[in-house]
Order: C-alpha cells, then structure tokens, then sequence
C-alpha cells in the first residue's frame, strides 16, 4: 500500500514538472517569434539605448503641470544625452511661459538642450527658446515680440444702446477691476500698467541675461517688434540658422553628443517608462494621437480672441487681422 502511495506521489511530482517546463517553453516560443517579427519589422526597440530626446512645444503655452513633469522626467532619465526642444509656438501666458523656462533650465543643469524654432517662437515661444544653451531659427521663422499685454473687453456702450443697466457694489473701487461693464478707473489703469511694467522688466532681464545683451540693449530689442530668423541672428537674439540637423551638428560639434543616437520623441501623454504596460504599447504600436487636443487648443485660442479677455498676463503675438468689413 505504502509502495502504491509514493508511486502516485512521485508521478504527481512529475506531472506538475512537466507541466512547469511546457508553459517555460510555450512562454519561450512566443516571446521568440515576438522578439524575431519585431527585428524583422525594424521600427520598434523593446531594449532602448542611449537616445536624444525630443519635445514639441506648440499653440498656446499654459502652466502645463504634465509638460513640466514630462521635462523633469528627461532630466532624470540617464539613457537620454541631449534634448531638441522643436518650438512652434506665438506664446500663451507669462507665468506658463516662465514656468516652462525654469523646467528647462533644469533639464539644462545635466544634459545640453538645443532650441530649434519653426513657423513661430515668439513672446512666450521665445522665453521658451531662452531656456536652451543654444537657439536656432529657419531664415524665415517669425521670433521676438518681447513684451506683456493684459487686455479686457468694454461693453459699456454695448449695454447703453441695449437699455441695459448695470449695477454692483463692491467692497473697494479697485475690486474687480478692470470690468467690462464699467469705466476703468485711473487708479486700477495704473495697477494694471504697473504689473505689465514689472512684468516687462522680468522678460526683458531674462533676454538680456540668456543672450548676454547689456540691458539697454534688451530693452531697445524687446519694444514688442518681431523679426524674421535672419533678422534675430543680426542682433543677437539667436545663435544660428537651420533646422534639426544643425542642432545635432552642434550637440555633436560643442558637446560630444554622438551622432548614432536615435532622436525619440517625448509627450506628456505617453507612457515614460518602460514597464510591461508600456513595452505592450510598443508591441501594438501605439502611438499618440494629439489630433483632439489641438483641436481644442484652437477652440481655446480663438475664444480667448474673439472675447478681448485673457485671466492673467499674456506674453502672446498674433498677426494682426487685415481683412477689411
């Protein structure tokens, strides 16, 4: 009985070995024919090495926590050697725009970041380019526009011609101001000219700081003007003309970045490590899709112009509108 017993015991033992060693070498094969359709595919890296990061900044530039988190992340991350910051951008709010450059210099304090501007950097997409060790713009991008706007919509003869009163009480006369609805008083147009003078000084500092311009110099540059990339090369404001290939020219040239890295695009909405979550996103080829969001950045963008009104200080440009009624 005894011999009975241990005989199913050890064939039990061997079942479930054999078991064992058939699910290794079903897990084995599939990962083998996986790993041999990748290679043979030739555009996905499950393994990644050393890399050049790249980050897209586009449309209207907000205090984007995500973005920021996105660049810190860069800085952290030891197989990436050097980012391309590709700027495409007329601006968006000072405080966004600030933000975004000290995030910037972050990633700056560990590894070199190059600028490279496209159809337009200006006002908040150039504080942008300031964060970079070294700036580059195509001849004809559209750069400068330094300076700070606050704006607000009057309406106040809109309602009188409507027969619509308004009326409020307030705590002080500087409470709420500017309105939309009421004369703005001296006092709160002063406040208001005040912060944009500060806030002017900050930028204009930064400029000349980032670009090593005498103040006056920054100050004669940032009157609002805009210029084209060549123009910007004459008086400073940008290192070179080109595009990404003289950022990898200069990262290899004055940095020792070698010139077999992959530049591999970074977003604040993909995965930014590579856990099994992620490598199963590569093995299906998933890829970003920011159609949604720039469409309703649009949509955001075109309110914001439509309305006159922006919350906040804005370091903005927008070609003026020469259509005629």
């Amino acid at each position: 009985m005894s011999l009975d017993t241990d005989g199913l015991i050890d064939r039990r033992r061997l079942r479930r070995k054999l078991t064992f060693w058939r699910v290794i070498t079903f897990v084995a094969l599939i990962g083998a024919v996986l790993f041999a359709s990748l290679r043979f595919a030739g555009d996905v890296d499950l393994l990644p090495g050393d890399e050049i990061a790249r980050v897209t900044i586009e449309g209207f530039i907000s205090d984007d926590r995500e973005q920021q988190a996105l660049l810190e992340k860069i800085a952290e991350e030891d197989r990436v050697k050097a980012l391309i910051l590709n700027i495409n951008s007329p601006g968006g709010t000072t405080t966004g725009s600030e933000a975004l450059f000290e995030a910037l210099r972050k990633v700056a304090e560990v590894k070199p970041v190059v600028a490279v501007m496209g159809t337009i950097a200006t006002s908040g997409g150039y504080i942008a380019a300031l964060g970079a060790d070294h700036v580059i713009a195509r001849g004809n991008t559209i750069t400068g526009s330094i300076g700070v706007i606050f704006q607000w919509t009057r309406v106040r003869e809109l309602l009188d011609n409507l027969g619509i009163e308004f009326e409020e009480v307030k705590s002080s006369i500087l409470k709420a101001e500017p309105s939309p609805f009421t004369e703005t008083p001296p006092e709160a147009l002063a406040i208001m000219e005040a912060m944009v003078t500060d806030s002017y000084d900050w930028f204009v500092a930064l400029v000349a700081e980032r670009r090593e311009l005498s103040p006056e110099r920054a100050r004669f540059l940032g009157d609002g003007r805009v210029y084209t990339g060549r123009q910007a090369l004459d008086v400073d404001l940008v290192d070179s003309i080109g595009g990404e290939d003289i950022a990898l020219k200069w990262l290899q040239e004055t940095r020792e970045i070698s010139e077999d890295l992959d530049i591999v695009d970074w977003e604040v909405d993909e995965e930014l490590d590579y856990g099994l979550l992620s490598i199963g996103a590569r093995l299906f080829g998933a890829l970003s899709d920011n159609g949604a969001a720039n469409a309703l950045n649009a949509l955001l963008n075109q309110a914001g112009n439509s309305t006159g009104r922006l919350d906040g200080l804005v370091s903005v440009w927008h070609a003026p509108d020469t259509r005629s009624d």
